[in-house]
This record gives C-alpha cells, structure tokens and sequence, in this order.
C-alpha cells in the first residue's frame, strides 16, 4: 500500500460516520477492504448492529490495534495544506490505515505474524475491547494505536468517572423555606472539591478533573428536589483513594456513585524511539489477553475531538515505517 493508497484508504474509512453506537457500516466496509487484500477476517458482534474486525493471514504474534468509532460530531475527509482533515482522521482511522499499511508491507516481505484487531466502542466505555479479550488469541505483543506525535507511550492516565447526586425538597420559590435546593447542595459539593489535595505521581504527575455534566431542578420558580453533576478524573494511580477524598468533601451535600473505571497503565518502550507521557486514555486496560503493550501513532491529540481534527499527510506515512520497525524488532 503506498502513500496515495494510504490516504484513499483513510479516506473511506472517513467518510463514513462511525460516531460512538454507529459503527456496524464502518466495520462492514472495513472487513470487506480487509478480505480484498487477502485476510481472513472475522467480525464480533456486539450490541445495536455494531461490530469489531479481526484479521489474519496466520498466527499472530503481534497485532497491531485500534479503534474505529469517532466522537460527534462527523464530518468528511478533505485534502488541505498537506493535511487529511476529517472526523478520525488522527483518532483513529488514519491510524488504522497506518498499521493496515505496515502489516502489509511485514506480509509482502513474507512474515503473516501480524494480525490486526480494530474494535468499536473506545470512545464510551471501551465495550468492544472488552468483548475482544474474551477472544482466544496467540498474540504476545498489542501495539495500539492512538494520536501520540509518532512516539511511544511510557505511561498513560486512568479515568474515574463519577456522577453527584444531590437530592432536596420541591416548594415554591416564594416560600423557600419550606423546601430544600438540591442544586444548592451540588454547588456546596463541587466548590468543595476544589480544595482536596489530589493524588500525584513521580511519571504521570497530579491527578486533575473536569466537571462535564450538571442537570438538576424543574423550574426556574420551584425549589429543586434533585440535582447532579458528572466528573471526570484523570487519574496517576488507584481511584480508591480518589473515591475516599470524594466522599470525605462532599458527604454532607451529595451521594456519589461510580460510572467508569479505567486505570492507568505503564508500557513497553524500545530504544531508539522518541517517548513520552500522555494524559489520555485508552483500550489497552482492556485488552490484557493480547500481549504485552505498546502505545504509537500519528497526530496530536490536540487535533482530536475538535471540528478541524487533521494528521499531516507526511506523519501519516511515518508512522506506517514506526509500525514496521515496531512489529519487525518485537517479531526478532
């Protein structure tokens, strides 16, 4: 596959909106493309008519990895200033033509101990990784893909999503003394986390959060009855310690319950690779029956997730010669 196949390759892929719960047009025309090129490919059902794509030409000891669901919202591929623009086009569907690049240029040279393995879901909860580690699996080395400037991950952040829930009493607002503002209550809770002294580690530093979501009340002349908030952290190390800070700042104000738990994770790194650490999550937590892990691929995450996400032209064909030169040393 050369440079302008690569790039009419990601382009397909793109123009096709696989936005999270939308992925099963996407993985059909992915493993139709796959089967052209002479792969056995097999598809793994998951919910709402959604897929993941496995492909193999023999038994895998490598398997290069990403995802192919995208965040909202879509738009298509074009060609601008030496960039793909498009929504995936650097997390992670250029990245996906990237390694499907490289893995054919290891197969022409005759090596078909390297398969491919691209699932749905990253981007909400990582469902199809989960579901693709319950497939058996020869692989000893999982080199996933995601936006990291070509260099290779030492270490990635885990996420610890939580929801606040704040629950009042309903009144009019002309009497608010005969009711209870839960909103009131969630706003306490969050100032309050303001001032916790937050886990730090020596690689991946202090453990941040966002607040995403706040929904609460039901009209602007009554006392809210409830309330709540989702946050988002960004963890260096165990959330049970971030859970017990929680609940020792907000226990008077609100009810936490847990949503999402990724943890963070240390990686496989070879020499003579540029390396660094990154914020950002990914499957990798979830795909521990795949080998030992290593984290590449083109782009910045900066230019992910926003409404001029590109990868320069000239980092997505580097990155097929990193993947060769990844899967070629691990393979010796």
């Amino acid at each position: 596959m050369d440079s302008v196949a690569l790039v009419e390759f990601a382009r397909r892929l793109i123009d096709v909106d696989s936005t999270t719960g939308r992925e099963g047009d996407v993985a059909a025309l992915l493993a139709g493309e796959l089967r052209a090129l002479g792969y056995l490919v097999t598809t793994q059902p998951l919910k709402d008519g959604r897929a993941n794509v496995i492909a193999t030409v023999g038994d895998p000891v490598v398997t290069f990895s990403t995802h192919f669901d995208c965040v909202p919202p879509f738009f298509p591929s074009r060609i601008e200033g030496g960039a793909l623009y498009g929504r995936g086009s650097a997390d992670a569907k250029g990245i996906l033509a990237a390694q499907v690049a490289a893995s054919e240029r290891l197969r022409r040279s005759g090596d078909t101990r390297v398969g491919l393995l691209f699932v749905a879901g990253e981007e909400r909860g990582s469902d199809g990784a989960q579901a693709a580690n319950t497939l058996p699996t020869s692989s000893k080395f999982l080199i996933n893909g995601e936006p990291t400037d070509n260099r290779l991950a030492v270490a990635t952040r885990g996420v610890y999503r939580l929801r606040l829930n704040a629950t009042g009493r309903a009144a009019h607002s002309s009497r608010p003394e005969l009711g209870e503002s839960a909103i009131d209550k969630l706003i306490d809770a969050l100032v309050a986390l303001r001032d916790v002294e937050w886990p730090q580690d020596p690689v991946l530093g202090r453990t941040y959060y966002t607040t995403g979501l706040i929904s609460g009340g039901v009209a602007p002349n009554v006392i809210s009855p409830h309330a709540s908030a989702e946050v988002m952290f960004r963890t260096v190390g165990d959330h049970v310690m971030i859970r017990h800070l929680v609940d020792a700042a907000v226990e008077p104000w609100v009810t936490p319950e847990d949503i999402l738990v990724v943890p963070p994770v240390r990686l496989m790194t070879m020499d003579g690779f540029e390396t660094a650490v990154f914020s950002f999550t990914t499957d990798i937590p979830f795909l521990s029956h795949w080998g030992a892990p290593l984290l590449l691929g083109p782009g910045a995450v900066e230019e992910a997730h926003t409404d001029h996400e590109h990868v320069a032209l000239s980092e997505l064909n580097l990155a097929v010669d990193r993947y060769e030169q990844l899967a070629r040393r691990l393979l010796d």
